[in-house]
């Protein structure tokens, strides 16, 4: 009697199996984008088919190799989203996560027969299955950072967790295939995204630290103490976080803790800095032309200080809850510090949730957000009760932004000055004579600070050249100055200071 429904059951797997290689079969030439809901389903066909765990694996391979592809196919599309992303967006990303999540988890029951004491020999050696899970728990994290989202709940440990078995069965640090990353670069490369700031940073200058750092993680060791360098952080592995930077956080006493230095890498970031602001080409250092840009070059002088020099908090936050009408882009604030008193259309409603003396956090409200960009200057105001008589709008850089859904973002803005001069500005020792929107940011007593330019990435090439500013308030003003320090460099500002022509 027992044996008819073994052998439903058999007939049934059987037919499982033989519908998963079909579809394998008939995909195989077509693009991986078209994909995605169809190799969700063959994943959740194949995990409610009884069949022992060395066959799993195979098919579990076969898909994986589905989802790899996928994930390379689906990240361009991910290089210009504008905040918050769509709704259709959205349901794509969240249909990828759950894809990869699922397999994350069916790799990880393949491994309990390693741990079972009645077991016989393992279907194969863990180190593919452990690399296999590290990846897609990866890919889960840094495609959350491409869309300014915070990570999923419980990836952290995950990740931890596939380390730690990596490390007791001893196969943490054995290459992978064709020398490929260990298990061991794997798991820092994660730790160095994150530690990052990935939400200080757009899509495209993610993709370049992911870059970065696979080129440039070699030699980043755990220790069970924290060691002698700079930049050093630790992870506290049974918690559902990154890591921590040392100076900005102790861990607590009776915890075991890994720590681990960035030291090396961040003095690789600010050679490689200094060598193409010397018009050494990025293909001569093993870079993308990414880093010849503005973007490029102040993605490497951030990772140096992130990495080498972590920084401590200088204020509390404050919670707060008030509005405040934010006006986005160096075009749009140059209009309303040149006409402040015109009506403007491009603002947008906006609620501060914290403050420091520092910058703000804010949620979004009402209004236009597509042209909000990380690394972009912005300016605002408080509104309501709060607004003054005479409008004073305060000169912000966008820090960092997270959306979790289609109607939510945040945005977190770091403080540059309370006022600004619209100008014009021309650099007489270039052959591009075209007049250029700035901004003049006044000089400052305490903390001290020297009169700035905010101008358009890419219009000074050579600090050395001399600028002509052009104010006009009642007559027109003439000013002749010259660079004498990068303070800020993004894809779509840059920040000098400036002083008196002749002058050092």
């Amino acid at each position: 009697m027992s044996t008819e429904p073994e052998n439903h059951l058999a007939i049934s797997a059987e037919a499982n199996i033989k519908s998963i290689l079909e579809w394998l079969a008939l995909t195989h030439d077509q693009p991986a984008a078209e994909n995605l809901e169809p190799l969700y389903r063959q994943l959740l066909l194949l995990r409610e088919t009884p069949i022992p765990t060395a066959q799993r694996i195979k098919l579990l391979d076969l898909l994986y190799g589905q989802a790899e592809k996928l994930v390379e196919a689906e990240r361009p599309s991910l290089y210009e989203v504008a905040l918050p992303i769509s709704r259709k967006l959205r349901q794509r990303i969240r249909l990828t996560l759950k894809l990869l999540e699922t397999l994350t988890q069916d790799y990880f029951n393949t491994l309990a027969e390693l741990f079972d004491p009645l077991g016989g020999s393992p279907s194969r050696t863990p180190q593919t299955t452990l690399r296999r899970v590290m990846y897609c728990i990866s890919w889960q994290i840094r495609i959350n950072h491409l869309v300014a989202s915070p990570t999923g709940i419980g990836l952290w440990q995950q990740l931890h967790s596939a380390f730690r078995t990596a490390r007791r069965l001893g196969v943490a640090e054995l290459p992978g295939p064709r020398d490929s990353q260990s298990i061991l670069q794997i798991y820092t490369s994660a730790l160095l995204a994150a530690i990052a700031q990935p939400a200080s940073f757009n899509s495209r200058e993610l993709e370049f630290i992911s870059q970065y750092i696979e080129q440039n993680n070699h030699n980043l060791n755990l220790y069970d103490s924290p060691p002698d360098n700079s930049g050093v952080f630790w992870i506290d592995q049974e918690k559902d976080l990154p890591a921590h930077a040392l100076i900005r956080r102790i861990p607590a006493a009776e915890t075991r803790i890994l720590y681990f230095s960035c030291e090396e890498i961040a003095s690789k970031a600010r050679e490689d800095l200094s060598l193409l602001k010397q018009g050494v080409k990025a293909a001569a250092l093993g870079l993308s032309t990414f880093a010849e840009t503005s973007s490029g070059q102040g993605t490497l002088r951030r990772l140096n200080l992130l990495w080498g020099q972590p920084a401590k908090r200088r204020f509390p936050r404050r919670r707060q809850s008030y509005r405040v009408q934010l006006c986005v882009g160096l075009n749009n604030l140059w209009r309303l510090f040149k006409a402040p008193h015109e009506e403007n259309t491009s603002l947008s409603e906006w609620m501060v949730i914290n403050e420091s003396p520092d910058g703000y956090a804010l949620m979004h409200m009402a209004g236009q957000t597509h042209r909000l960009r990380v690394g972009d200057v912005v300016a605002l105001r408080p509104s309501g009760e709060r607004s003054e008589t005479e409008p004073l709008w305060h000169i912000c850089i966008v820090r960092w932004a997270l959306s979790e859904n289609p109607e939510h973002i945040e945005l977190g803005l770091q403080l540059l000055a309370s006022q600004a001069i619209a100008a014009k500005i021309t650099l007489p020792d270039s052959r591009d004579a075209r007049s250029i929107s700035a901004l003049v940011l006044p000089e400052k007593l305490t903390p001290p600070r020297a009169q700035s330019l905010i101008m358009p990435s890419g219009v000074l090439k050579d600090e050395s050249h001399r600028i002509i500013v052009l104010v006009e308030k009642h007559n027109l003003e003439i000013r002749e100055v010259r660079a004498t320090k990068l303070d800020e460099q993004t894809g779509l500002i840059e920040i000098f200071s400036v002083a008196p022509d002749g002058t050092d």
